[in-house]
């Protein structure tokens, strides 16, 4: 899971898998917090596609953050890719 931070352009490296499940989701979305209150830093949005491997529980654990999460939108194959340029 990669973060980035606009104004400074910084990115945070979270973790990397070949295969995430479930858990790891949700164990990426407690350290992504853990990381921003370590930095002083606060993020407003998320931007994640609807994938089935976000489980409810990475919403809430970003909501409790104060951090919204905004879905891409259905069948824009491209816009991942240019989410994430």
């Amino acid at each position: 899971m990669i973060t980035q931070h606009c104004e400074t352009r910084g990115i945070r490296i979270l973790g990397a898998t070949a295969h995430p499940t479930a858990s790891w989701v949700a164990q990426a979305a407690k350290n992504l917090v853990m990381d921003l209150e370590d930095a002083g830093c606060r993020a407003r949005f998320l931007i994640r596609d609807r994938d089935g491997k976000f489980p409810a529980l990475f919403d809430a654990i970003l909501k409790d953050a104060r951090i919204e999460t905004v879905l891409s939108a259905v069948r824009t194959p491209r816009m991942n890719s240019i989410t994430e340029r």
